[in-house]
């Protein structure tokens, strides 16, 4: 596999171009050639090294994306962005993914956008399905919300996560609502939608298995949503919208607010408020569930109406390394 290294040297980058290869059991990697010190001489010389034409071709998307991904990160980095202590060295990498984004993905056109969102939105469905123990597998995914082609074997419920989801979010790409009890009911309902009928806040107590917190008491959802709707537009202009989401993330789901469907109504909030702010939206992946609900967990020492960094740093860091590995991978 041929792939472009970096080295930092005294806090200067040097680029190579590598490979690694497999010798037994052993993987040997090498250098085949040094292509600069900036991201700009490295895209001028892998295009005159004709020795490695093949194995540069084999390794295109890899490649391309390493080269798009640092140049948007130099270009963060002259920013010289203040600090942000919940997201630490993340915050030019989620940086770099707004630059692209605004610069790159919304100026392309049309039909290429709408390609792009449909890839995007069938890793989301399938991804925040899995994470609630949905069985369809990603290929199965991707036959039904590209092919209309229903997995064998598959409950109705299961079959409508993904639908609802899909239709959720392309409701959601164009829409410049401020956040609202409306709003959050019309994204659940749709969610759930021919899976739950319990529709709008709950009055009665739930239990959230498997959890370290106690849901809020039925009677009283209606006055901490309230809360958290005062919390959010106290802070929108405070927090890093990342941090914002995640936040908000964890406070929604610590409430509880509905019947079903708490954890995908959750998420799509999540990227609600990314989009609102001219942030690409992010997928948490079922891969990193455990490191998901781990960072969850974290953050249940806090409260409604406290942000703490103590609490929030670690989900905030892990949603900055979601939305990073997310961007790059669909919307290049």
């Amino acid at each position: 596999m041929v792939y472009i290294y970096k080295k930092i040297i005294g806090k200067k980058p040097y680029y190579y171009l590598r490979i690694s290869e497999k010798k037994g059991k052993k993987a040997i990697s090498k250098d085949l050639a040094y292509l600069g010190s900036s991201i700009e001489e490295a895209k001028n010389a892998i295009e005159h090294l004709p020795q490695y034409k093949e194995k540069i071709r084999k390794a295109h998307k890899t490649i391309h994306s390493f080269l798009e991904s640092n140049h948007f990160l130099e270009n963060a980095l002259a920013l010289k962005l203040k600090s942000d202590d919940f997201l630490g060295e993340n915050l030019n990498e989620i940086e770099a993914c707004r630059l692209h984004y605004c610069e790159v993905f919304k100026k392309r056109d049309e039909l290429t956008k709408k390609e792009i969102w449909k890839n995007f939105i069938v890793e989301f469905a399938f991804n925040t399905a899995s994470i609630e123990g949905n069985t369809i597998t990603l290929k199965e995914a991707k036959g039904l919300l590209e092919d209309g082609m229903t997995p064998k074997n598959k409950t109705l419920r299961e079959i409508y996560d993904l639908q609802n989801a899909e239709k959720v979010f392309l409701s959601l790409l164009d829409d410049r609502k401020e956040l609202s009890h409306e709003l959050i009911i019309d994204i659940h309902s749709g969610i759930v939608e021919k899976i739950d009928a319990r529709l709008g806040y709950r009055k009665e107590d739930i239990r959230v298995l498997k959890s370290n917190f106690d849901a809020t008491p039925g009677p009283y959802v209606l006055a901490d949503m309230k809360l958290l709707l005062k919390w959010y537009n106290e802070n929108k202009s405070k927090l890093h919208p990342l941090v914002l989401a995640a936040i908000f993330h964890h406070k929604f789901e610590k409430i509880h607010p509905f019947m079903d469907g708490n954890g995908r109504t959750g998420r799509m909030l999540m990227n609600y408020i990314l989009m609102q702010s001219e942030y690409p939206p992010l997928i948490l992946h079922k891969r990193s569930r455990e490191e998901y609900l781990d960072a969850l967990r974290t953050a249940d020492n806090s409260d409604l109406t406290k942000s703490l960094i103590k609490d929030y740093s670690k989900l905030a860091q892990f949603a900055a390394n979601e939305l990073v590995s997310s961007y790059w991978g669909i919307f290049l």
